[in-house]
């Protein structure tokens, strides 16, 4: 779909293609499940694609599972029905599966999330982050009185760094090239990424950050990425830096971001996710200095129902027929 013939708020999947790699080792088709209520809405969404539908039991060979947490009945599940080869998760991250991921990897079934699927909305609140954070929107939003003096810093020219090389980070990443910044790309290999200036691994982003004008957390939540930005590395950036995180709160350690927000260690934060989350009253980051709390809000559920019935259809297809399954996580890293 070209960006002509789309509807106003319309989403693209980014994960792939339909020339994603055909799986060697594929899911026996059967009938699939939608639980753990059957709503019609993506019910629909399989038959659409080709699939039978039924209450699960014995010959159930494919589950669509509609609960964004729910790891321990999940896991009964699956403990009660071993013959099920296939299971759609529904959002992009799986953090909230990791116990299930981690102990049962041997006799999991093929795993698909929601990986790419939400990445265009996502990456237009990192966007919207970016300028109100490094524009202090929040603090002038929250004003009772007329700023004597102007303040704000532009975007355009500007390093971000991006941590992550996912959907989001690739559409964010679009969305930054009327600024002409210089992006610096942070992963787990060096592959190069379209767009990025650099790209580096991990254990250089130390090397990075004094230079990065923009943080953008885009990662998973996983055991090598939490709390990967700490006090350490809040003080390696310089003091007109910003933040944003539109990833996991839990990659962030909360307790360092409202320090360096209160002492000026950096100029502001804009956060979709938090840790903890939800984000109780009272909290100091509610308040600390050029801060923004959006309350995981980047995709609302008007624009993933149809993102994840387009991956729905598309991982059906795959299930029943050519076996090019978008979104595929691997256990054992925990995405």
């Amino acid at each position: 779909m070209t960006a002509a013939a789309r509807q106003p708020g319309e989403h693209r999947d980014l994960d792939g293609s339909d020339a994603a790699p055909r799986l060697t080792a594929r899911p026996t088709p059967g009938p699939i499940a939608v639980l753990p209520e059957p709503e019609p809405f993506f019910v629909n969404a399989a038959r659409a694609a080709g699939a039978t539908v039924a209450p699960l039991d014995a010959d159930t060979r494919g589950l669509i599972w509609l609960s964004p947490d729910g790891s321990g009945a999940l896991r009964a599940v699956l403990a009660e029905h071993p013959r099920l080869e296939w299971v759609q998760l529904p959002w992009a991250g799986v953090d909230a599966f990791a116990d299930l991921l981690q102990h049962t990897v041997s006799t999991l079934p093929l795993i698909t999330s929601g990986k790419g699927t939400y990445s265009e909305p996502v990456a237009e609140q990192a966007l919207a982050l970016t300028l109100a954070t490094l524009r202090f929107i929040p603090a002038k939003a929250r004003a009772s009185a007329w700023e004597p003096e102007s303040r704000g810093t532009s975007l355009y020219g500007r390093h971000v760094v991006i941590i992550g090389a996912g959907g989001i980070a690739r559409e964010l990443i679009r969305l930054l090239a009327p600024f002409q910044t210089t992006i610096t790309v942070v992963r787990r290999s060096a592959t190069p990424v379209d767009g990025a200036a650099r790209t580096v691994t991990v254990d250089e982003l130390d090397s990075v950050l004094p230079h990065a004008d923009v943080l953008v957390v885009a990662a998973a939540l996983s055991a090598t990425s939490a709390h990967l930005i700490g006090r350490r590395q809040l003080a390696l950036m310089r003091p007109h830096a910003v933040l944003v995180n539109i990833a996991r709160g839990g990659i962030v350690d909360t307790d360092a971001l409202v320090d360096a927000l209160e002492r000026g260690v950096i100029a502001g934060a804009g956060l979709d996710v938090t840790d903890p989350e939800p984000l109780p009253a009272g909290h100091p980051l509610w308040n600390a200095p050029n801060s923004v709390v959006t309350m995981h809000s980047a995709d609302t559920p008007e624009m993933t129902r149809p993102l994840l019935a387009e991956r729905v259809r598309h991982n059906v297809r795959a299930f029943l027929g050519d076996g090019r399954f978008r979104g595929i996580v691997d256990p054992r890293a925990g995405y």
